[in-house]
């Protein structure tokens, strides 16, 4: 889509200078909600989600991108939105991941590694009538269709 390809530009260059930032997505919804998900090594602040906000919407406002009324909403993605990028994936080794492969199976571990292909993870297997095992478990891009965070609250 023409806006998203525009969105996208406008916050690339809103953060060419800040390279510990990164843009997950830009999404337009039927319901002419605008979604740009923005993160960062560290997180990302709301001054700096307000900083982008304001600079996208100046740029969609001055060349008149979208005609009609549309909301616009910067953040970081939710606690529950899966992992979508490689560099995602990097700033959560040492968390526990839910991950759901394409044949169906899902896996619960802790992420240990990450390179361009798969990830590494560190799962509880247990056999019946034998203790729980830690055992680490690689699991290709490929055959990921969602991953997501597991928050604990302990």
């Amino acid at each position: 889509m023409q806006i998203e390809k525009r969105v996208t530009a406008l916050v690339e260059e809103k953060i060419s200078d800040r390279p510990e930032l990164f843009l997950v997505e830009v999404r337009m919804l039927p319901n002419n909600k605008l979604i740009i998900h923005v993160d960062g090594d560290e997180g990302i602040s709301i001054q700096d989600c307000a900083a982008i906000s304001r600079h996208v919407g100046f740029h969609l406002e001055e060349e008149n991108t979208i005609e009609k009324a549309y909301n616009l909403e910067v953040s970081s993605p939710g606690v529950g939105e899966p992992l979508k990028l490689n560099r995602q994936y990097q700033k959560n080794i040492g968390r526990d991941l839910s991950v759901k492969l394409s044949d169906g199976q899902l896996k619960e571990g802790k992420l240990l590694s990450v390179d361009a292909e798969s990830i590494l993870i560190e799962e509880k297997v247990k056999e019946k009538g034998k203790k729980a095992q830690l055992v680490e478990t690689s699991l290709n891009f490929d055959h990921i269709l969602e991953t997501k965070v597991l928050i604990s609250f302990k």
